[in-house]
């Protein structure tokens, strides 16, 4: 099974991949625009092993190649995935960004 981590930029989705894989493995800051690349891991919760996919922040319109990259790896965790887990902000709630 795959799981894949998307959202839009500094919502949490590297601290949450870090807390289900149990270690630090992805580079938690405040900072927008720190995850680039897709990182990727095995877990495993109650018997059932996983892979877990961190995703770069995933923003709207005036994309630069960069963003435009980050998107693309993003969606291409998404294509691959079995499950998406979408972050939000618990604070901000959705906005039009999400």
């Amino acid at each position: 099974m795959n799981i894949a981590i998307v959202g839009r930029p500094n919502v949490g989705k590297s601290a949450l991949f870090n807390r289900i894989a149990g270690r630090r493995i992805a580079i938690v800051h405040g900072q927008p625009g720190i995850t680039r690349d897709r990182i990727s891991t095995k877990c495993e919760i109650g018997g059932k092993t996983f892979a877990l996919w961190d995703t770069g922040g995933i923003v709207g319109a005036g994309e630069t190649q960069l963003r435009g990259d980050v998107r693309a790896a993003a969606e291409l965790a998404m294509k691959e995935s079995d499950l998406v887990l979408f972050v939000v902000d618990g604070q901000d709630g959705l906005n039009p960004m999400d």
